[in-house]
């Protein structure tokens, strides 16, 4: 089987989401893109419509690996050119510790203010994030292939394997 051009990554907050993108469109040769950065850049106060043009666009090209859940707001431009989907699983109290580790890393974009935010949406993302991911990802891509990486060795061995 050749390997994917267009991949979507999930999971939840503290999964390792955009670094598992950043070294996947590394050893694909294609560009990470990194739907938090692009929020901060496009969404918020200006809202949702210039973060879905800007979505549009970088999914334009032939490859890519695509970093983030945002589902209600974009899984109806991503998934329909996507080729594989990949969700990222990790134990509720991992993501906790990645996500408070992180704020305290120099250059991190996250902050201790967001923090409580943050850590509540890992604890309640079973239950309420996840059901509406996966209601999108049934709605815009029932047909895609998915694949669970649940530990860190088959995040490796994903990544070794990768394109081979």
């Amino acid at each position: 089987m050749k390997a994917a051009k267009r991949i979507v990554v999930l999971g939840c907050a503290g999964t390792g989401k955009t670094s598992f993108a950043g070294r996947l469109g590394e050893k694909a040769g294609c560009p990470a893109i990194i739907l938090d950065e692009m929020w901060d850049a496009h969404g918020n106060a200006e809202g949702v419509e210039p973060f879905r043009v800007a979505i549009r666009e970088a999914h334009a090209g032939e490859a890519w690996v695509s970093d983030g859940n945002f589902a209600v707001a974009t899984f109806d431009i991503r998934l329909p050119h996507a080729e594989l989907i990949i969700w990222l699983e990790r134990p509720r109290w991992l993501c906790l510790w990645r996500a408070a580790r992180r704020v305290w890393r120099p250059g991190e974009s996250h902050r201790l203010a967001d923090l409580a935010k943050v850590l509540a949406f890992i604890w309640n993302f079973d239950a309420v994030n996840r059901p509406k991911i996966e209601a999108e990802r049934a709605r815009h891509g029932p047909s895609i292939p998915m694949l669970r990486l649940t530990r860190d060795r088959d995040v490796t061995a994903f990544l070794e394997s990768f394109g081979a």
